[in-house]
């Protein structure tokens, strides 16, 4: 089991992966979300030439904001400072592109997109459409080094649905998910396998497999509904929260979209959004304020003890360890946490601490 940390791209904090890397976790992951964070590919050069042993990468990269060449030139500049030791995690891009009031990429046109990168990134020409034109595009001057294709760049997709699974076959390295249920885990997995069977691929024991999550190890007595719990992981639960509602009202409000864990509060935050000062369509601005980084206050009532115990890795360290060991079981490879963005050292120490020993 590998651990990972996911940091708010903050270009004035990036020392946060350098001390990531000093606790010992093995990876560090940087999102890509123009309008909440400063820009990723600058946090992570600025990690690249200040850390020497931690694996850096976008966690995860947009492509519906960078054509593919450029996505491609970008993370071979940062794996020219941290070569060997960088990736490139890739998404179609729910809160990117929903901060912007827009939809992420269709699978289709992301799969074509995973086709390009992966070809550049392996230093090979590959035909490319721009604006309905086609050209076969290949990286130049690779002799002098502006970027780093000679050390392999591995792509790690986030996909949930079927056909986004497949092309993480056809094209990844590994995987992203979110949602730890080991059903749901082993089918994605034999979607994986099937579309990489599709395209000749086999995949072997080095595809890596990561959870994205929030995390808190609890001290003898403590509650999930104790402050320092909510602080803690709140901003994943509220973030969760707030893709689900998105979900729901794109799919015209069934109710079989309403989460278990959140049904007992989904009619207050429904009334919530309702009420908001902004027009229904610009709305999303203030349904993704704090995005990942913190609460908003008037949403911790919604940091429910079944909400975290469904989203989050939450336990006493004995709790945790056994239920990261079922995980690795179940074929994941990798925990990657998310917590609050002003506890983040916290939480990073106290896994660090208190779990990580026990899988070294």
């Amino acid at each position: 089991m590998k651990f990972a940390v996911t940091v708010d791209p903050n270009i004035n904090r990036w020392d946060v992966i350098r001390y990531a890397e000093e606790l010992g976790y093995d990876r560090a992951w940087v999102p890509d979300s123009q309008m909440i964070w400063s820009d990723t590919y600058a946090t992570l050069a600025l990690a690249a030439v200040n850390t020497s042993k931690i694996e850096i990468g976008t966690g995860v990269a947009i492509p519906g904001t960078r054509i593919a060449p450029v996505t491609a030139h970008s993370i071979g500049t940062i794996n020219q400072l941290a070569p060997g030791r960088t990736f490139l995690g890739i998404g179609t891009g729910h809160t990117a592109m929903r901060v912007m009031g827009q939809d992420p990429m269709p699978v289709k046109e992301f799969r074509e997109y995973l086709r390009v990168v992966r070809a550049l990134l392996n230093g090979e020409a590959v035909d490319y459409t721009f604006r309905q034109r086609t050209t076969e595009i290949k990286f130049l001057h690779r002799e002098r080094y502006y970027l780093n294709l000679d050390n392999h760049i591995p792509i790690y997709v986030a996909a949930n649905g079927p056909k986004a699974c497949e092309a993480t076959g056809a094209y990844g390295d590994g995987w992203v998910t979110v949602g730890g249920e080991s059903e749901s885990f082993k089918s994605r997995l034999e979607q994986i396998q099937a579309g990489a069977q599709a395209v000749g691929r086999s995949l072997d024991n080095n595809f890596q497999t990561s959870l994205l999550t929030a995390g808190c190890v609890l001290r003898p007595g403590e509650k999930l509904t104790d402050d320092r719990v909510i602080n803690e992981v709140g901003s994943w639960v509220t973030c969760e929260l707030h893709f689900y509602y998105e979900i729901w009202k794109k799919a015209g409000q069934p109710e079989d979209l309403i989460p278990a864990h959140f049904a007992k509060v989904w009619e207050q935050y429904v009334d919530r959004v309702s009420n908001f000062s902004l027009p229904e369509n610009a709305r999303f601005r203030q349904i993704h304020d704090g995005h990942c980084t913190y609460m908003q206050p008037e949403e911790r009532h919604f940091v429910t003890p079944e909400a975290i115990k469904e989203s989050c890795v939450v336990g006493t360290p004995e709790e945790i360890i056994e239920q990261l060991q079922q995980m690795e079981k179940n074929g994941l490879k990798e925990i990657n946490l998310l917590p609050d963005a002003d506890q983040a050292t916290k939480v990073y120490r106290d896994f660090a601490e208190l779990i990580m020993p026990a899988f070294r």
